[in-house]
Order: C-alpha cells, then structure tokens, then sequence
C-alpha cells in the first residue's frame, strides 16, 4: 500500500509544479499517472520514491514514513524503473542480480541467487541471461529491467514511462506483464504513461494530473470527454468495444 497526503514540490527558484497531491492505493491495484507533458506525473513518482525531496506533505509505503528512512531501507519497500535506463556492459544476469543488493549484506546468498534465477524465467530470458545488455533490442531490455526490479521484491514498483520507444507489440507485452505483476504478486505497481488507450486496457486505477493538481483520481469512469478536454484540451469520445473502453481523439 503506498499512501501520500499533501505533496507540493519547487525546483528551486520555480513555481511550484505539484500543488497538493494526495493518493492512496491498495496492493494488487495497476495506478496510471496521466496528464500532459510537463503536469508533474515523471515529479512527483520521484518524490514518492524521494529522489526528490517534498517540500510539504508526506509519503508512507507499506506503513513506513519514507521522509527520514535510510535509502536502503526504501529500496527494499521499493523499486523505481527510469525512463531512460543506463546501458552498461553488463550481463542480463548481472542486470537482474543487482536488484538484490538492498537485501544483501556481504554478498549474493544462495537465496538471492535463486530469486535472480526465478525473475528471468519469469521474464521469459533464460536464452538472453549471459547477453551483454547493450546487444538487446528495446523490448528485451525492458524486460530485463522489469526483472530487476521483480528480483528487489518490492511492496510498491514505479516505472515512468515504460513503453517510450517500444513497438505495438512491445508495448503492449510489457504492460500486460506489469499489470500481471501487480496481481501475482500482491503490490501496488504505478506507471507515467501517455497512451490513454493502454492505460485503460491494462490499469485499474487513474490519476490525471492538470497543472500540478489532482483533477480527478478514481477508476475508469474518470476517463471521460469532459476530463479529456480540460487536462489535454482535445474533444474526444469515449467508447466500448468488446467490453473495454477505447478513447477515439474527435
């Protein structure tokens, strides 16, 4: 469960770009931040992991106040997914294993080694785990990084933005495998996305983030033509096909 109340962060010497943002979420639940570029969604998953500080409100993960908890003690509560992920010379297998070290003490135990193991065959990378992860194609990389992240065992995963750059297809196998994640494994998973459509086909939940507040928060029925308008300032229709709601631009 992950719960933030009053959030309101300035880069120095700037207006304020998150206002009053408050959100709370159960485990097993998929949260879409939507909003248009620049609204804050990418600001303020940072400061629900605080890689960037609040200067007011507060953020509670699984019960505990992150604003004095030791970094390794958040990272083992949760687990933040870049945009942009830094691809080094490492092997997938090395990639994934550094998802334990908050857990580790001196070294890899047998048990972290058999968590690494079971997040790549969760990921389906068994073929790829001794591939250098500069050598993989986009979507295989995102996996990779699912599966870090997956290894960690986090209570709460954030990913901003895990479908930029993906094809159709990759796109949607990746937030198939989040929302699936969620559900598996019992956490609560929040996801910076753009893609309305994707969002309502894989999320439960919604925030839509307009000029630094909470517009509406709540599941599906916050898609609407009237939210659309006011938070992207496009006419849309809002529709029904085969039991799943698509959002068509007018």
């Amino acid at each position: 469960m992950i719960q933030a109340e009053h959030v309101r962060f300035a880069y120095r010497g700037m207006e304020p770009v998150l206002r009053d943002l408050n959100l709370t979420e159960e485990t097993g639940r998929c949260l879409a931040f939507l909003g248009n570029n620049g609204a804050g969604k990418s600001t303020f998953l940072k400061c629900l992991n605080r890689i960037l500080e609040p200067q007011e409100g507060l953020v509670v993960v699984d019960g505990m106040e992150i604003r004095n908890t030791p970094r390794a003690q958040i990272a083992r509560k949760l687990a933040y997914v870049e945009q942009h992920t830094d691809v080094s010379r490492l092997t997938v297998y090395d990639t994934v294993l550094l998802g334990r070290k908050p857990h580790m003490r001196l070294g890899p135990s047998a048990g972290d080694y058999a968590i690494v193991d079971a997040a790549i065959a969760r990921m389906q990378l068994d073929s790829l785990k001794l591939r250098y992860i500069d050598e993989l194609s986009g979507g295989e990389l995102q996996k990779v990084v699912l599966a870090r992240a997956i290894a960690q065992q986090p209570k709460v995963l954030l990913l901003d933005e895990p479908t930029a750059s993906l094809d159709l297809r990759n796109q949607h196998e990746v937030m198939r495998i989040v929302s699936q994640i969620a559900k598996d494994d019992d956490i609560t998973v929040v996801v910076v996305i753009h893609d309305l459509n994707l969002a309502l086909k894989y999320c439960d939940r919604f925030l839509l983030i307009h000029e630094g507040e909470a517009f509406c928060y709540g599941d599906s029925g916050v898609i609407t033509p009237e939210t659309i308008r006011t938070v992207y300032g496009v006419e849309a229709e809002v529709t029904e096909v085969h039991g799943s709601k698509f959002v068509i631009v007018t």
